[in-house]
């Protein structure tokens, strides 16, 4: 997962956890937070963060010197002490108040923010809410399809980074289209080659996804669409589509394509 939208998520995470989990304590903050977390990179790797942004609901009479100082304490127990090095900007209710949230204070939640649900401006999108679709809709079971199949191919040492897209169109059940993109950090010479692999290993038909993940049985190991809502839908391994239990079917389906670094093969 991208740096900055996994710790977002884990920052107003653990603000809920509190919240909840001591109620007297923490009787300023109200349900509505958001959080956005800048990083510098080096040669395409997290180096260190650069500024934390947070607006966080709450009671007419907080403090906010409070707020500041839990934020402060939330982020260096969430993001890994590398990463929290030199001087950090904090922006914390850079707006002063936000007493009036939820739909209440922001209307319109039809779709509701697909970039904050997936990887945070990191890959392309095609567009398409999850949250309120039912698993029949591409938009939604195809997507956690493309996360399942890139981590697996990830995971089972075909590249260090891989995007995968597909495209549908109604009433055809195979995809008219895979597209995979490794970033240069291909085993295989040819991303090309790997819609092969990836057609052998992963039924992608709706049905074959649907089966796949189990996505009609959201309560049989714990998690559930509701869970999937806030903190976005990837990089939490309660989901079924985070499992990498198809390595050693990629590998096998593989094994004829990738490159062979000895000079007599």
């Amino acid at each position: 997962m991208p740096a900055p939208i996994l710790y977002s998520h884990r920052i107003v995470e653990e603000l809920a956890r509190l919240r909840k989990a001591d109620p007297k304590k923490y009787r300023f903050l109200r349900p509505d937070a958001k959080s956005q977390v800048s990083f510098k990179y080096k040669a395409g790797k997290p180096v260190n963060v650069e500024t934390i942004v947070v607006s966080h609901q709450h009671t007419s009479d907080m403090s906010r010197k409070w707020l500041e100082n839990l934020v402060k304490e939330v982020a260096k127990k969430v993001i890994p002490s590398k990463f929290m090095k030199g001087s950090i900007k904090y922006h914390i209710n850079p707006t002063g108040k936000f007493v009036v949230g939820g739909p209440n204070g922001d209307t319109g939640l039809t779709g509701r923010k697909i970039i904050v649900d997936t990887y945070g401006g990191v890959g392309s999108h095609g567009g398409g809410a999850f949250s309120g679709k039912d698993p029949s809709k591409v938009d939604r079971s195809a997507a956690y399809m493309c996360r399942y199949i890139a981590k697996n191919i990830v995971a089972s040492g075909l590249a260090e980074k891989c995007e995968v897209q597909v495209a549908y169109a109604i009433g055809v059940a195979e995809p008219l289209s895979i597209n995979v993109d490794t970033y240069s950090t291909g085993a295989i010479d040819d991303d090309a080659k790997l819609e092969k692999i990836i057609r052998d290993t992963f039924d992608l038909r709706p049905a074959g996804i649907i089966r796949t993940l189990g996505l009609k049985n959201p309560g049989k190991n714990g998690w559930s669409y509701q869970k999937a809502a806030a903190y976005g839908h990837f990089g939490r391994n309660l989901f079924p589509w985070e499992k990498t239990d198809k390595v050693a079917a990629l590998k096998k389906s593989a094994a004829k394509y990738v490159k062979c670094c000895c000079g007599s093969c």
